[in-house]
């Protein structure tokens, strides 16, 4: 199939006649938003463009949406070049079955409904992710991540940037922060699930299914702790604390590590209960 190429210097629709099975799309400043179709075909709308126009490829089955002057490897060093005033506000209907790349300098990205594996990379400017089954990566500078109703396998990185997971039923969460908080609302039983997050000095706190089933281990070396589970232990000396035990068979894993953040596990209540008895009932250290 022979490339295609459109320059949009202007808002406008594109509507492609070709099936579409990789999104490749990156924007600076304004917001993206990627939403999955039954279709097999994809469609695009810029509401928005100011400075250099959009340049729009599609070749076999990859479209592409970006600026001349911005790679994706390059993305998260953009900004320390002079570049004249960018921005853009695109909205794009693809095939759920898509992968999708998103990259982001200073611009809003939302991604929902899409099946395929999701990257994302960001430099600054908040994320949202919504009902992606597949496979999510995920890194920011700056750049906050909300991933809400994602089961695929979860993995972030980020220098300050905040990660929050509302109702994650995936069974894989890896994540690294220098100074981002994390916040985990975990729904994965009877699935046992694999977490492993890791922060410097950002605030970790995981709210785990009832029952749960997982080996944990968390661990801050100047941070308070809070527990909601009577089957695990709160020890450490000194400024280090430390929480650790087995939750039901302890098929799963959990493990939390911050040097100088506070670490809290709060539970979730059975369906037929009332949300505050969530609340944790060990007592902050």
């Amino acid at each position: 199939m022979p490339e295609s190429t459109w320059t949009v210097a202007e808002p406008q629709k594109l509507t492609f006649d070709d099936p579409v099975t990789a999104l490749h799309v990156r924007i600076v400043d304004g917001a993206v938003n990627v939403v999955g179709t039954d279709e097999s075909t994809a469609r695009l709308e810029v509401s928005r463009i100011d400075g250099p126009p959009l340049i729009v490829t599609q070749e076999g089955g990859t479209l592409t949406v970006t600026y001349e002057d911005l790679p994706w490897r390059g993305l998260l060093t953009w900004l320390e070049r002079k570049k004249p005033r960018h921005r853009a506000e695109v909205s794009l209907a693809v095939p759920a079955g898509a992968t999708v790349e998103v990259g982001v300098v200073g611009a809003e990205a939302v991604v929902s409904g899409v099946r395929g594996r999701t990257e994302l990379r960001g430099v600054t400017g908040d994320s949202t992710l919504v009902g992606l089954p597949g496979a999510v990566r995920a890194e920011t500078v700056s750049g906050n991540l909300e991933a809400q109703s994602v089961t695929g396998d979860l993995r972030f990185q980020s220098v300050s940037g905040d990660l929050t997971v509302i109702e994650g039923a995936g069974t894989s969460v890896r994540a690294e922060s220098v100074s981002g908080h994390m916040v985990l609302d975990l729904d994965t039983s009877p699935e046992p699930t694999d977490i492993r997050l890791t922060s410097v000095s950002g605030e970790i706190a995981i709210r785990l299914p009832h029952p749960a089933d997982a080996k944990v281990e968390a661990n801050t070396a100047s941070g308070a702790v809070s527990n909601a589970f009577e089957d695990l232990r709160v020890g450490g000396q000194w400024g280090a604390k430390k929480i650790t035990g087995t939750l039901g068979a302890g098929t799963g894993t959990l493990r939390a590590t911050t040097v100088s953040g506070s670490i809290a596990l709060l539970r979730r209540p059975p369906a037929q209960d009332h949300a505050h008895d969530a609340e944790p009932t060990g007592k902050v250290l």
